[in-house]
């Protein structure tokens, strides 16, 4: 009996991995990967690997084992997560998986933005699957917007959010909160609503972004069609620029990402990542990343 990781080598997957060997020996984590090459570290790490696509109903099959208790990382893919995921439901219950752990979407069932369509179906898929369950209803990744500073030094931080507070963490607080429900007792038939301690406002994301970089960084609040222009003209495919601004909208100028539960700091132990700590660390990443663009660029000028 293993605990399974499904989408293993994604960001989240990685993280829930790191959290899990910190917890149970090595030999009792499987990751459930498409490109075993990508999985190679784990490998190495003593982690089973165990091909498996969502869109192969064979593979799953091989990959979750009677009395595994599974983790399924909502796909990527969205508008195809419902066929994938019941693939994986399926097959934990073909198997006779112990429980089956799910990650969707802060608020689960009373979510009524067009992102949350797909997570609730697949929550009332497990339900209909009789297996033991466990919901992790992630709320918004700080990542989300930190991974985008590149751009909001030069154009500010854009959004349709009407000044709705957005009860976000990091996707390691997350990940530890899957690796304790993974690990622990008492998860079973339950759902946890995870978000952030402290909520906060757009425009207090573009000040604190201001502080911390030395640079005005502006917050521009846009109407939903402006929002989707900027977005398309980005580069993002249209459905999900739609599904993004839908989530400003719809999901958090009603507050229905603000959180405040506490479930996530209660799972973890310990209080969530703070906006402060995740923008500091994403600039000194840029900033790295820089420097050593910068370097190599004169590198190859002196080699020249």
């Amino acid at each position: 009996m293993s605990i399974v990781v499904t989408g293993a080598t994604g960001q989240l997957g990685r993280l829930v991995i790191d959290e899990l060997l910190a917890r149970v020996p090595a030999d009792q984590v499987a990751a459930a990967v498409r490109d075993e090459q990508k999985a190679a570290d784990l490998a190495a790490r003593g982690v089973e690997l165990r091909p498996a696509d969502y869109d192969r109903p064979e593979t799953l099959a091989a990959a979750i084992r009677p009395g595994d208790t599974v983790l399924l990382v909502s796909g990527s893919e969205v508008g195809r997560r419902v066929d994938q995921h019941a693939a994986v439901v399926a097959a934990a219950r073909a198997a006779g998986a112990a429980r089956l752990v799910y990650t969707g979407v802060l608020g689960g069932p009373d979510a009524d933005f067009r992102l949350a369509d797909e997570h609730k179906a697949t929550e009332q898929l497990i339900l209909d699957s009789g297996l033991p369950y466990t919901f992790l209803r992630n709320g918004w990744y700080t990542e989300n917007y930190t991974a985008l500073i590149p751009v909001q030094l030069e154009h500010g931080v854009v959004g349709s959010t009407a000044g709705g507070r957005i009860g976000s963490a990091t996707r390691a607080d997350y990940a530890a909160a899957a690796a304790a429900v993974l690990t622990g007792e008492g998860h079973e038939n339950r759902a946890y609503e995870l978000s952030g301690d402290q909520a906060w406002t757009l425009e207090e994301y573009a000040a604190e972004l201001s502080r911390q970089s030395g640079r005005a960084v502006a917050h521009h609040e846009l109407p939903a069609e402006a929002n989707l222009a900027v977005l398309t003209g980005a580069g993002l495919p249209p459905q999900l620029a739609e599904i993004l601004v839908d989530v400003d909208v719809s999901g958090i100028a009603r507050g229905l990402l603000a959180g405040g539960s506490g479930d996530l700091a209660r799972l973890i132990g310990r209080p969530t990542t703070p906006l402060a700590d995740t923008v500091a660390r994403a600039l000194a990443a840029n900033a790295n990343a820089n420097a050593t663009a910068t370097a190599n660029a004169n590198a190859a000028a002196n080699a020249s």
